[in-house]
């Protein structure tokens, strides 16, 4: 696609408000034709799927499709806002009973890794056309993996405001380091760390992350 991206600092702040306030899309036609473009995208790839190819796989004309999209690329930014969302529903359910600050970084660790990892769309992405990923991560500037530092760096920022993590934490630091060394396992295999193995990722994230959280 040529047109320009969506802005995804935009994208993620809406996701994580919606699953925070858990919103909820009661247009069953717009519904269907997500779960269309979803399944086309898993199955064939976004650049390689047409609005005809989401059409048909949901049973639909054309014309209802642009209805509701203008166009592909904002087909496909509802797909990742969506898919962004179900993400942070389950990063927040995972978060929700730990009892430390520590206990929240390696549990939201293990929880986007294996999030982005069994996603079909993303996780095929990473077994299929690994560049293609690690291409959009830092072809763009730096846009997308700063957009999700400072998610973060928020909710490092969320956890001096409750007194949990020192106030002279830089958050904006940490939160970058944190995410650089998620996105790296994401866009890289390892021969270190078995990434399918919940316990080993604890384990890395006790050891190198949690640290993070105690300034020098």
């Amino acid at each position: 696609m040529k047109s320009a991206e969506p802005d995804p600092q935009s994208l993620l702040e809406r996701a994580f408000t919606d699953a925070v306030e858990r919103a909820d899309d009661n247009d069953q036609t717009r519904t269907r034709l997500l779960d269309a473009a979803y399944e086309q995208f898993c199955r064939m790839g976004i650049q390689r799927s047409s609005m005809e190819d989401v059409a048909k796989r949901a049973g639909m004309s054309r014309i209802t499709v642009y209805r509701r999209f203008a166009t592909k690329d904002a087909l496909v930014e509802q797909v990742i806002l969506r898919e962004f969302r179900r993400y942070f529903d389950r990063f927040l359910a995972d978060i929700r009973d730990a009892k430390s600050a520590a206990d929240r970084v390696v549990l939201g660790f293990v929880s986007s890794l294996r999030a982005f990892r069994g996603n079909p769309l993303i996780g095929g992405l990473m077994y299929a056309e690994p560049t293609l990923l690690a291409g959009s991560m830092i072809g763009d500037e730096g846009r997308m993996l700063g957009a999700v530092s400072q998610f973060v760096a928020g909710q490092l920022r969320r956890e001096q405001q409750a007194g949990t993590v020192a106030a002279t934490l830089d958050t904006d630091l940490v939160g970058e380091m944190m995410v650089r060394v998620a996105a790296s396992f994401l866009t890289i295999p390892s021969r270190a760390v078995d990434l399918d193995d919940d316990s080993v990722l604890e384990s890395v994230a006790r050891q190198f992350l949690v640290p993070m959280l105690t300034p020098t």
